[in-house]
């Protein structure tokens, strides 16, 4: 499934609802959505080398400030699904965005995009600070620039 995508070459995850994930619409549950975006965040950062360890002792993280969801069409229990996530952005500072993909692996339909703008943050006091170069260093080679929704 490389055709598709919003933009090229998804950090992905597959994944499957489960029976605690279906709401009373019998279909996963929004909110699931979310918690999927964010442990593919995680994962696409670690991927790249920059795990909570790092976070940690640089006393830095990028924390979401502003996340939108567009939830296009429902997955029910035991769907083999996809999420593909890029960072798409960066002013090189303070900010990054970071774009979802969710997708029926059988048919490659898209189900839910979402979208995050990020503020890198001092975790010790949670006041927005400066990037520190070994974010810069990752992140930025990791920006797939935008060219669609």
């Amino acid at each position: 499934m490389t055709e598709g995508w919003d933009h090229p070459s998804p950090f992905t995850l597959s994944l499957a609802p489960a029976a605690e994930d279906i709401d009373g619409l019998d279909h996963t549950n929004n909110a699931v959505y979310v918690r999927w975006c964010g442990q593919a965040g995680w994962a696409h950062s670690e991927a790249l080398g920059l795990g909570l360890a790092d976070y940690r002792s640089l006393d830095r993280a990028m924390a979401i400030r502003d996340a939108h969801y567009d939830y296009l069409l429902p997955s029910f229990e035991g769907e083999a699904l996809v999420l593909g996530t890029w960072l798409t952005a960066s002013d090189g500072r303070l900010t990054m965005q970071r774009r979802f993909q969710l997708r029926r692996a059988g048919d490659g339909v898209t189900l839910m995009r979402g979208r995050w703008t990020l503020i890198c943050i001092e975790i010790s006091s949670g006041k927005p600070r400066r990037m520190p170069p070994e974010f810069l260093a990752v992140y930025e080679a990791a920006i797939v620039r935008e060219n669609t929704p």
